[in-house]
């Protein structure tokens, strides 16, 4: 079966640090793309992260470049989440996300994490 599991979130200060993992199973990790996505209730769901799973290449969205990194280790089939410099905004539900080799977009979600940043 097809896993994904997230786990690291909670609750912060705003400017600490949060490290958020991703654990996946079932399916081919390093050649998928993984993706890190984060949702309020009764917003929409916005990208934030990537990871290529043939070329390295990496993408941030503008609302956390310079904060917030991804990284992965496919030895493990585990992608991370490295978030710095954490404002109150950045309160929200992270999932993490796949885009298996064939796919042509994500296909599959994990559950999410909560974060919340908050003094």
């Amino acid at each position: 079966q097809v896993h994904l599991v997230e786990s690291g979130g909670g609750l912060v200060q705003p400017g600490e640090s949060l490290r958020l993992s991703c654990i996946a199973s079932g399916f081919s990790f390093d050649r998928a793309a993984m993706g890190w996505y984060r949702q309020v209730p009764g917003k929409e769901r916005e990208g934030l992260s990537c990871s290529s799973g043939t070329d390295g290449n990496t993408y941030l969205a503008d609302s956390v470049v310079g904060r917030f990194t991804i990284t992965r280790d496919n030895r493990d089939n585990t992608a991370f989440l490295e978030m710095n410099a954490l404002k109150p905004e950045d309160t929200a539900v992270y999932f993490c996300a796949a885009k298996r080799l064939g796919s042509s977009s994500y296909d599959v979600f994990g559950q999410g994490t909560q974060v919340t940043v908050s003094s």
